[in-house]
């Protein structure tokens, strides 16, 4: 009877504590993670926009660039990350993957880009509050993104001998080298867009570059406004060649002076927004040297470390200052496809090669061999043969012509795809659902 009685006094002091716990808790609903947005079959959450608007935000500190307010941001990310999906589903669909071990590729390159070994980069990235484990699905993301495009977009273009022979003979008549550094923000149109939907869509894009003239910043505008995938770069195209403009920002651009806009520009992807930021160039173009090189590559992988690497090619170069033979070191220990040549890499051009081997390649006189060079693809001995100046050849002029006119072509193909694969998309936004 005593021990029923404390149970029912104990149960009435927990009662009498939680009641106002439990009633504070139904008046004040606590906040957890919701669904903003649905593409097809699948959701993208709070948690996952807050996630990648956060780190847009870093990187828009980062360019030291104004930022846009918060909710047109978090709207202009929302937009993307429903292209990402879209995307990702239709290569899963289409059976496009990345496996780890082409993953762990990509990973090693981005640490040796940043002078890492995986490892540092790791521990780099969870110091800044990065999960590895995030980082690395996202960069598997990326990948499968930039071959969706190769495949669809990019295997599909087709440049004529015809285009190429009129690249070529454009270029010989100007005799000239411009380049031109425009910036954009594209403000895209639904595939079969009704004429109330360009009507308003015209409105947005006037109100956008109204703000713009009246002196607003060109990158806070973009970061906020532009469709494009690079608009929280600013809408920054780079240094580019005229030719290598899509076709309507080159007639747009040549009639601009810097740091002018362009009137409204309208295309199938709907309204452009076009600045020429700066110009530079027009000197005639004669002839450019080129290094006849062979090397010795070591790659890092997980059996082989950075260190390891390092110090095989440091043995290696100890030989060859002993009367050791190049060519027949090369062909023993190199990893590259030119070991069967003795490492022989033929006559090279400016920005053949990756820019940590251009560097210091350059550096070296004819018949020295260099101390172990870092690159992308691992570890390297360069021996410089000779070297020459003289004027591009035929063929290379068309394939560099050829390349040319395929980056022209790229951005407006790669606009008109996405936007189709968006509009077969069922997509429901509950943003602003609360």
């Amino acid at each position: 009877m005593m021990i029923l009685l404390r149970t029912l006094l104990l149960s009435a002091c927990l009662a009498a504590v939680s009641s106002p716990l439990l009633a504070q808790s139904a008046r004040e609903p606590v906040p957890v993670d919701r669904i903003v947005a649905v593409v097809n079959d699948e959701v993208i959450t709070l948690r996952e926009l807050r996630s990648r608007l956060d780190s847009a935000l870093s990187q828009l500190k980062r360019q030291g660039t104004p930022l846009p307010p918060r909710d047109v941001l978090e709207r202009q990310m929302l937009e993307r990350l429903v292209m990402d999906k879209v995307q990702l589903q239709y290569a899963r669909e289409t059976g496009l993957r990345v496996d780890d071990a082409q993953l762990d590729q990509a990973l090693q390159r981005i640490a040796a880009n940043n002078k890492m070994s995986l490892a540092q980069f790791r521990q780099a990235l969870e110091a800044d509050g990065v999960a590895f484990s995030r980082f690395r699905e996202d960069i598997r993301e990326e990948i499968v993104i930039s071959r969706v495009r190769e495949r669809e977009v990019e295997s599909r273009i087709v440049i004529s001998d015809g285009e190429i022979d009129n690249y070529l003979s454009g270029e010989s008549a100007g005799g000239k080298s411009e380049e031109y550094e425009v910036a954009h923000i594209l403000l895209r149109a639904p595939e079969s867009a009704s004429p109330e939907q360009i009507q308003k869509l015209k409105a947005k894009a006037d109100q956008v570059l109204a703000r713009l003239n009246q002196g607003e910043d060109f990158a806070q505008v973009a970061a906020a406004y532009s469709d494009a995938p690079d608009g929280l770069q600013g809408g920054s195209l780079g240094w580019r060649p005229l030719d290598n403009l899509p076709g309507i920002f080159a007639d747009a651009v040549t009639r601009l002076k810097a740091g002018e806009l362009a009137p409204l520009l309208r295309s199938s992807n709907g309204f452009h927004i076009v600045k020429l930021v700066a110009k530079r160039g027009g000197a005639a173009v004669a002839a450019v040297q080129q290094t006849h090189a062979r090397h010795i590559l070591i790659k890092v992988n997980e059996l082989v470390s950075e260190a390891d690497a390092r110090h095989k090619l440091e043995g290696l170069r100890e030989r060859l200052a002993h009367g050791g033979n190049f060519a027949e070191l090369a062909r023993l220990y190199s990893q590259d496809g030119s070991a069967p040549k003795g490492g022989d890499l033929g006559w090279i051009y400016p920005g053949d090669t990756v820019p940590e081997f251009e560097r210091a390649m350059n550096q070296l006189q004819p018949g020295v061999v260099s101390e172990p060079v870092q690159s992308p693809f691992g570890f390297h001995l360069i021996e410089v043969l000779e070297r020459r100046v003289q004027d591009v050849s035929s063929d290379r002029q068309r394939m560099a012509a050829r390349q040319t006119l395929r980056e022209r072509k790229l951005d407006e193909a790669y606009q008109d795809w996405l936007r189709q694969a968006r509009d077969r998309a069922y997509v429901e936004f509950r943003l602003e659902e609360r």
